[in-house]
């Protein structure tokens, strides 16, 4: 396959590092790389109506190759409709909570801007109903379950899938994809 045309979705539970790989291929492969949370999240943690992110993203993925990271369900069927691989980050809930700990505490510490000009605080990411520490403990395994569903039918059709289990997984893929320049 060359990579004209190449449409990568990269999905897993939140903070299984969608983001970091991406970021990583989408130069690897000469594509942008699109970042759904960048699109979905407003200022003050305000999010956009299913209109304006389905339109936002529509628009992104006009492009002729890109690399897409996250897993929102309103806009799946667009992502995945044009993907040609998609990449699932399926790692243990352990190892994705340990990620997101140390994450959410180096963002809270460091003033991190994220989408929109926003930013994690301490009462947020670790006090509040909104935690993504909560919901990463509350979605890893339905999530997990559900792309498990997904991807394990037989015959299904659709776009290739990788899944990579480990994250030492995630790295030979990279190491295979910048050698060869293609997925």
């Amino acid at each position: 396959m060359n990579s004209t045309g190449l449409r990568v979705a990269i999905v897993g539970t939140s903070c299984s590092g969608k983001s970091t790989l991406a970021r990583r291929i989408a130069p690897v492969l000469d594509a942008i790389h699109i970042e759904l949370d960048a699109l979905y999240w407003g200022p003050r943690w305000t999010t956009s109506s299913d209109e304006v992110f389905r339109a936002r993203v529509e628009r992104a993925l006009a492009a002729p190759r890109w690399v897409c990271d996250g897993n929102h369900r309103a806009v799946r069927d667009l992502v995945w409709g044009r993907a040609t691989t998609v990449v699932w980050l399926d790692f243990g809930l352990a190892r994705v909570m340990g990620r997101a700990i140390a994450r959410t505490a180096r963002r809270v510490a460091t003033r991190e801007k994220l989408y929109a000009g926003n930013r994690e605080s301490f009462a947020r990411a670790f006090m509040s109903r909104d935690s993504i520490l909560l919901w990463v403990l509350h979605s890893h395994h339905a999530r997990r379950r559900r792309y498990a569903e997904r991807f394990g039918t037989p015959g299904e059709t659709g776009p290739r899938l990788v899944r990579l289990a480990h994250p030492r997984d995630a790295e030979r893929f990279l190491e295979e994809v910048s050698a060869r320049g293609v997925i």
